[in-house]
């Protein structure tokens, strides 16, 4: 039988990753990791790449999203996915809300 995890709302849990951008990992099982970043306005998300895929939702708000030196408008409803190793970062120009699941499960985001 498969041991299964249920995340329940909660307004605590957030964790500053920069200035104005934190995340909060919801669930994750034992292949996935689903997560919330909650990004203010006119704050930028450095370039980075890690080895996990990571596909992900825009909920609320406006941001310019950069993978390999493409830029991405992305409004509400958008959404995206990265390979592993790519390079990818963000212009936030709106207060945002984003939804990203990461494969395989990203170990630094377990709290």
């Amino acid at each position: 039988m498969s041991i299964y995890k249920v995340g329940k709302a909660d307004k605590n849990g957030y964790i500053n990753v920069f200035e104005g951008i934190k995340r909060k990992t919801l669930v994750y099982g034992d292949k996935t990791l689903l997560t919330e970043f909650i990004l203010s306005k006119d704050k930028i998300l450095p370039a980075h790449k890690h080895p996990e895929e990571q596909t992900g939702y825009l909920v609320s708000g406006h941001i310019m999203l950069t993978i390999e030196g493409e830029v991405h408008d992305m409004e509400p409803g958008d959404s995206w996915s990265i390979p592993g190793d790519a390079e990818h970062g963000a212009e936030i120009r709106e207060d945002s809300v984003a939804l990203e699941v990461f494969s395989p499960v990203r170990e630094d985001y377990i709290v």
